[in-house]
């Protein structure tokens, strides 16, 4: 089963989202959960990498909601780890 920290941004933002995007989000995530071990991603969360990173991920989980990670260290062996960075829509994109 991988293991998952999430940044303090992330939180505060995942708070803002509404009780159907956090319910949303949750069953993306569930499906991104059930497909890790093999890398191959179910099309409708369209992953890619993040605007040329290396490392940052982008995930689709609604219309107009997406999320942001990367992989950290392993905690458990053999078991990704994901660390959440962002979460809400296309504004997340935006520097600040």
């Amino acid at each position: 089963m991988p293991t998952f920290h999430a940044d303090e941004r992330f939180w505060r933002e995942y708070s803002r989202l509404s009780a159907a995007q956090q319910l949303t989000f949750l069953r993306a995530v569930r499906q991104l959960v059930a497909t890790l071990q093999s890398g191959s991603f179910p099309p409708a969360l369209r992953i890619k990498r993040f605007r040329g990173s290396a490392d940052w991920w982008e995930l689709t989980w609604a219309p107009d909601g997406r999320a942001l990670f990367r992989y950290g260290d392993e905690v458990r062996s053999g078991h990704p780890h994901i660390i959440w960075l962002r979460v809400g829509k296309h504004d997340i994109f935006r520097p600040e």
